[in-house]
């Protein structure tokens, strides 16, 4: 017997620690599906059940895991990581043992329930082992916590908020998938658009039986996910936003969960009532913010793993370094690259990646943007006049927002801080300096900022697109 026939030992003494150290979900997220399989007197191997897993684990945790093992053995013990299907091959087994088993499987399938079908509103692909979990870990441990139990927690209302192609309808969906496959609980996905449109069906074609069936169809549900709630803010939808309220009461009341995504935080939400803002800030509200490098490579990995593509570290590198906005167009330069492999049947080297998505990590600069634009459009967002911005008036509701427009002035156009500076009343060029300053650390300060000027700059490029 050697000496590290009992790190096995060791292992199971370490996982308490981690266990202890990161708490029950995170554990359970990580931890339980990495099996010790061997040792020799330096290293320790561990099976993991996919590449994904293992790199993810790696990334996270090695040094932690082996920190641990050196205090409790004495020794500086390396980790290595074999991907291992959990389930051994079957014995070989004789004739009559196979016709045994297969009476005995038949019998099984007759008496086993059917397995549900996909939900008809949910995209099955949108699960939490398809989510890849970033550096900010809350909001997926949230939402998981939900998925696991829906009403009962306080995490009711969840409102999931960000940018535009962060990941919030994956998430919602992903609780939505988890809870239908997991239980008998009726769950409703709709969009908020949707939700309108069928509200104002209710009532043009049906009358009072209409409405009487609207309500009966969302406050009698189980779990109720609303995505891009921000569309209730667009127009006259008083009525709309009405029966949205008294929805809300009666499924609280009934302690069913609700989950809603927007592209903001509430408190920014034009035309909604206090008492409906309220309602939504008294559960959990859930900040996705944009995913950093490491988190950007391991999205692409995993969308590669996926889809069984072998795309090069090189190339995922240069995507992740040229694409920072959202995991939408991430996942979109990704499979253009992939349909480019697939049909012209070359493996994807660097050269190629730069020459097929040369207009997507170009200078993110838009020359073709009028500061005009920009000025229209945050004027707009913050209800005031694009006069406002260029005026000599310094409150405070009108300076931010003129600060914020210069910001984003420099930031996506090629115009000097002397020609941003003309345009914002004959301003010079240090206030526009000094006004990226300001917002800059306000970012810094108040993290939601930034999801508010990727949805501005998202509005302005759509509005430019019109023009």
């Amino acid at each position: 017997m050697t000496e590290w026939d009992d790190y096995e030992l060791f292992w199971k003494e370490t996982l308490k620690l981690i266990k202890n150290e990161k708490g029950e979900q995170e554990f359970a997220m990580w931890f339980t599906q990495v099996e010790y399989l061997k040792a020799t007197e330096n290293t320790i191997t561990l099976g993991v059940p996919s590449s994904f897993y293992r790199d993810q684990v790696k990334q996270r945790y090695q040094n932690d895991i082996e920190l641990k093992l050196r205090e409790l053995i004495g020794k500086g013990i390396g980790i290595v990581f074999e991907v291992k299907p959990r389930e051994a091959d079957e014995p070989v087994k004789t004739e009559a043992e196979k016709s045994t088993n297969s009476l005995n499987n038949d019998q099984k399938a007759m008496e086993a329930p059917k397995k549900k079908a996909p939900h008809y509103q949910l995209n099955k692909d949108y699960s939490f082992d398809t989510y890849v979990i970033g550096e900010d870990r809350f909001p997926a441990n949230a939402a998981m916590a939900v998925s696991r139990n829906p009403g009962t927690t306080n995490y009711n209302p969840l409102l999931i908020y960000g940018g535009v192609g962060l990941g919030k309808t994956h998430l919602m969906q992903a609780i939505g998938n988890h809870i239908y496959d997991n239980s008998n609980h009726k769950v409703i996905y709709v969009t908020a658009e949707d939700f309108t449109n069928e509200f104002i069906d209710a009532l043009q074609d049906k009358g009072e039986r209409g409405i009487a069936s609207f309500k009966t169809k969302y406050r009698n549900t189980d779990v109720l996910l609303i995505d891009d709630i921000h569309f209730f803010a667009k127009g006259e939808k008083i009525s709309t936003l009405e029966e949205l309220f008294f929805t809300f009461n009666a499924l609280y009341q009934a302690k069913k969960q609700m989950v809603f995504t927007c592209d903001r935080p509430v408190h920014e939400l034009k035309g909604f009532t206090e008492r409906l803002k309220s309602r939504f800030e008294q559960g959990l509200n859930l900040d996705i913010k944009p995913p950093n490098y490491e988190t950007r490579c391991a999205i692409l990995r995993k969308n590669c793993e996926i889809q069984n593509k072998d795309i090069s570290n090189d190339v995922i590198d240069l995507i992740s370094r040229n694409i920072s906005s959202n995991v939408r167009d991430l996942k979109g330069a990704l499979n253009k690259l992939i349909a480019y492999m697939d049909l012209v049947g070359k493996p994807i080297t660097v050269e190629i990646a730069q020459q097929e998505l040369r207009d997507v990590i170009a200078s993110p600069k838009q020359a073709n943007l009028s500061i005009e634009i920009i000025q229209k459009v945050v004027a707009e967002y913050f209800s005031l006049s694009h006069i406002d911005l260029k005026g000599k008036k310094r409150s405070q509701y009108i300076v931010f927002p003129r600060q914020l427009a210069m910001y984003i002035s420099k930031k996506i156009t090629e115009f000097s801080t002397t020609e941003i500076g003309q345009s914002f009343g004959g301003r010079d060029h240090s206030t526009v300096i000094h006004s990226r300053d300001k917002i800059e650390e306000r970012i810094l300060a108040d993290p939601t900022l930034d999801s508010t000027i990727q949805t501005l700059i998202r509005l302005i490029k759509e509005y430019s697109a019109k023009s």
